[in-house]
């Protein structure tokens, strides 16, 4: 049974930092891409940044300089390091964990929550 866990959310104010780690257990191989969404209440769920395996990652424009995505591969844990938080990065954060297509779909974390307080 794979599982994917999320933690490190909470209540920061604007300027503060933050760092989500997801953990992905059940496998016995390393996840090709582990990412993080976001959504914000009211909007959809947009991609925040991912890493593949190979460590090359990618990042949504407006967490560019601010947000830090690594992983374990060993641990198939995925960690995002945000700084400089500002009030629009209000929103539940998801862990994606995905393999195709060697599996049909990904696996989703249930999501942690993270409020800037302005």
């Amino acid at each position: 049974q794979v599982q994917v866990v999320e933690s490190g959310g909470g209540l920061v104010p604007s300027g503060g930092s933050l760092r989500l780690s997801c953990a992905v257990s059940g496998l016995i191989f390393a996840v090709d891409v582990m990412g993080w969404y976001r959504q914000a209440p009211g909007k959809e769920r947009e991609l925040v940044a991912y890493i593949r395996s190979t460590g090359s990652t990618n990042y949504t424009d407006s967490v560019k300089g601010r947000f830090t995505i690594s992983r374990d591969n060993a641990k198939n844990t995925v960690y995002l390091q945000m700084n400089n938080l500002k009030f629009e990065d209000t929103a539940v954060y998801y862990c994606i964990a995905d393999h195709r297509p060697v599996i049909p779909s990904p696996w989703w974390g249930q999501g942690t929550q993270v409020t800037v307080s302005s």
